[in-house]
């Protein structure tokens, strides 16, 4: 599986992104799919994730409230809408797919994007 994340950049505090990544395989909603975040000096962190039929959803707590996974098998893409974001969100953001999503949770996923870089000026 092939990931091809994107839809980061500057925002101020307060302000929204919202992430996509799109996955090449035609069975995409064979995997779920999850987002990661690394922030520099840190090591990479859960962020969300949502199970093959989008019936299971998990957050970090850190961003619970705020942040929402979602999946549109149509399209092959897993989306993370990030609201009220503050300066500690700051990161490149990488999505990941696997066919459990416990794995996927547990950061033992196989298939990892490249990273998009989200900056949250204060």
């Amino acid at each position: 599986v092939q990931l091809q994340a994107s839809g980061g950049g500057l925002v101020q505090a307060g302000g929204s992104l919202r992430l996509s990544c799109a996955a090449s395989e035609r069975t995409f909603s064979s995997v779920a799919m999850g987002w990661f975040r690394q922030a520099p000096g840190k090591e990479r962190d859960f962020v969300a994730a949502i199970s093959r039929s989008g019936g299971s959803i998990y957050y970090a707590d850190s961003v619970k409230g705020r942040f929402t996974i979602s999946r549109d098998n149509a399209k092959n893409t897993v989306y993370l809408q990030m609201n009220s974001l503050k300066p500690e969100d700051t990161a490149v953001y990488y999505c990941a797919a696997e066919q459990s999503v416990r794995t996927v949770v547990g950061g033992s996923a196989r298939y990892w994007g490249q990273g998009t870089l989200v900056t949250v000026s204060s």
